[in-house]
Formats: structure tokens, sequence, C-alpha cells
């Protein structure tokens, strides 16, 4: 039960970053598929907000990739995070 709130809890922390970088927030989707240790969040913007939310030179999502890899390594999780277009 623990690892599952964790994940919810984790979808909720994601989407509150992207919310606050992106210039649309309402059009902000996240997904979330795992299998146990392996949880992967995909992520759909408003086509002018990839830029926005990819940053210069790629910093602001390794930024986002970061803190899930870190707060994955004290769940004892791998958390990933990908970009979608439409």
């Amino acid at each position: 039960m623990r690892t599952r709130v964790s994940a919810l809890r984790m979808k909720d922390a994601v989407e509150k970053v992207i919310r606050a970088l992106v210039g649309s927030p309402d059009l902000v989707e996240v997904y979330e598929q795992g299998d146990g240790k392996n949880v992967r969040f995909r992520i759909r913007v408003a086509p002018d907000d990839y830029g926005r939310l990819i940053g210069r030179e790629g910093r602001t999502i390794k930024a986002i990739r970061s803190l899930l890899y870190v707060s994955g390594h004290k769940q004892g999780k791998r958390y990933h995070l990908d970009l979608e277009e439409d």
C-alpha cells in the first residue's frame, strides 16, 4: 500500500511542478504507468509550452529528472519522465 501512495504523491508533485512552469497549466496531462520498482510518467503540455518545459540546453527537464532520481533513490524506485508530443 505504501508504494502506491508514494507513487501517487510523486505524480501529484510532478504535475504541480510542471503546471507552475508552463504558460497553460490547464492543458497539462500527467499519465503514470508502473510495474513495481519502475514508474514512468508521460507528460503532455500545450505545443507552445514544450520549449519552456525543456529549457535552455535541456536544463529545466534535467532538473526535474534529477529530482525524480533522488526521490526514487530514497524510495527504492526508478522514476522516468517522458515528454509526449501530439
